[in-house]
Parts: C-alpha cells; sequence; structure tokens
C-alpha cells in the first residue's frame, strides 16, 4: 500500500479506529484494535497505535488527527477543553508524548452549569460539515448522552446526561437484573416508559421498582422489563433535555439502534429528528480538523 498522506484516528475508551488517509480526504484503508483508552496506561499508546497501523508507517512517521477519550486525564496526555459559545473544532491542538506525530483536538467545556465533552465535538463538526449552514439542537446518544445548541457554526451550550451508564448500572448492580434480561425488545413497552417519565419525570425512582414487581407478582416477560426499563429512563432525559429540543430542528447522532430510540422517542412528541450516522460523521468531523492543521 502506498504512503498514506495522513492518519484519522477514532480513540475511546473501548476502542480504537483508524483510516489512512489521502491528502483530499479519501479513505485508503480503515482499521480497528479492541486497544481502547480504558485498558492503557501512559505507555501503552504508542505500541497499540503501531500495533494497529503497522505498514501505514513502514515508510516513516506520519501526522495523525486523533479524537476522543485518548485525549482525556487519564488517556495518553490531556488535551485542553474550549470554553463554549465556540466552534466545535479549536485549532490548538495537542501534541501526544513520543515519536509520533499525534495531534489530540480538545474538548469542550461549560463552567455553569459544569459539563464537559469529548470526542463528541469532533461529531458536531462532521455533522455541521455534511450540513452547511445548519442551526439547531444535536443529540449525541451514549453511555453520557449530549444535548449541544448550535448556531451559527458555534456550539452554544449543552448538556450531557449518564443515561446509558444507568442503564448498564440498574440492569446488572441492581435488583434489577433478576427481572431483565441481556436481549430482547418490546416496542410497546418501551413507549409507555417513555410516555410515563417524560410526563411524570419525579415518579421515576419508583416506576424502576414496579420493574422487579410486575416481574415477581405477573411474570412480566423479560423483553417488556428491559424495554421498560430503556424507555423510563430516556423519558426522563428527554423531560430534562425539553428546553433544548422543543420547537427546535434536531439531529440525533448513531445510526440504528440506541439512535433510532431516541427518534421514535422524540417522534411520539410530535419533535421530528434527523438521523445520521455517527462512523460518518466522526470521520467527516477529523477531516475537518486535518483540513484546519494544513490551512492554518
Amino acid at each position: 500500500m502506498s504512503r498514506p498522506d495522513w492518519i484519522a484516528l477514532d480513540w475511546g475508551t473501548t476502542h480504537l479506529r483508524g483510516w489512512a488517509m489521502a491528502a483530499d480526504g479519501t479513505v485508503i484503508e480503515e482499521r480497528g484494535s479492541d486497544s481502547g483508552m480504558g485498558k492503557l496506561g501512559p505507555e501503552g499508546f504508542e505500541p497499540a497505535l503501531r500495533a494497529m497501523c503497522g505498514d501505514w508507517l513502514d515508510h516513516g512517521s506520519v501526522p495523525m488527527i486523533a479524537c476522543g477519550m485518548v485525549g482525556a486525564r487519564q488517556g495518553w496526555t490531556e488535551a485542553d477543553y474550549a470554553r463554549v459559545p465556540c466552534p466545535p473544532l479549536s485549532p490548538a491542538l495537542t501534541r501526544a508524548p513520543g515519536d509520533l506525530d499525534v495531534s489530540i483536538i480538545p474538548g469542550l467545556s461549560q463552567p455553569d452549569p459544569a459539563d464537559v465533552m469529548r470526542g463528541e465535538e469532533t461529531q458536531i463538526a462532521g455533522f455541521l460539515a455534511l450540513n452547511p449552514g445548519w442551526d439547531g439542537v444535536l443529540c449525541l446518544p451514549g453511555s453520557h448522552s449530549k444535548w449541544a445548541h448550535v448556531s451559527a457554526g458555534e456550539v452554544v451550550s449543552f448538556r450531557s446526561f449518564m443515561t446509558g451508564e444507568l442503564f448498564a448500572a440498574l440492569s446488572t448492580h441492581t435488583v434489577l437484573r433478576h427481572s431483565i434480561p441481556a436481549e430482547g425488545w418490546d416496542e410497546a413497552a418501551f413507549d409507555a416508559g417513555v410516555a410515563e417519565t417524560l410526563s411524570r419525570p419525579e415518579r421515576m425512582a419508583s416506576a424502576l421498582f414496579t420493574i422487579r414487581a410486575s416481574d415477581i407478582l405477573h411474570g412480566a416477560a423479560g423483553a417488556a422489563a428491559r424495554s421498560r426499563l430503556s424507555g423510563l429512563l430516556i423519558g426522563a432525559e428527554l423531560s430534562a433535555a425539553k428546553p433544548y429540543w422543543l420547537g427546535q430542528q434536531i439531529g440525533v447522532i448513531g445510526a440504528g439502534g440506541l439512535g433510532s430510540l431516541y427518534v421514535r422517542a422524540l417522534g411520539a412528541q410530535g419533535a421530528p429528528a434527523t438521523q445520521a450516522n455517527g462512523t460518518a460523521v466522526t470521520l467527516a468531523g477529523l477531516i475537518a480538523a486535518w483540513k484546519q492543521r494544513t490551512t492554518a
């Protein structure tokens, strides 16, 4: 394979993804690794990156642009946060230690209410690159879901919700683990859960226990229990995020799966949302960061 002009990296907690890139933004080859930030100590990042890149580096060092948790305090090296309101991509990239030419994209911060994001800023930049002139609210579902108000090419404000992490903790580390299987889905149970906590979020703690009680008393199906838990948590999130999405143009970043649940829940409230592929917008954001670096 010919030497890439640069390498794009999406380095999260559990996985590393890399793309060998041509100067014009064309993908030459894609590779992946399970060497996520959460598995590595400070001295492990460069060897893990070299192992994934392999022959991409046969002809010497290649400039790389990285986003994600690789720039967290517990990552390879801490990349600063740019304070909102600001464009999603800061030109002040952080150079990783070692012999490789790796530049890490800063995250975004908000002083009040205190909030941070790392990795999502690149997806926001990619969404805007693919949808020029777009204004509205972006929802980025995940372990820590983000709602970001975007206007005139800047992130104005954002809020984070630990919805995904709460689902994982409640379904595997509380009494609900006895009633919730690892798989299965019931759309009606999900819809009912969303409606319940979206209208009465203060009842969520009590509503959660009904999942276990319904199993004990009525032998409720596991798929319904799993779906109800998801619906209750997402409904509470939508209730709290309502000042963001009500009456706004909405984009949800993340194809299929979790993203489609948010689109479904919002649609039931008369708030249609456009869904974007998470990998596509991440790569588009990394390309935007590369262009910004080369023209600076």
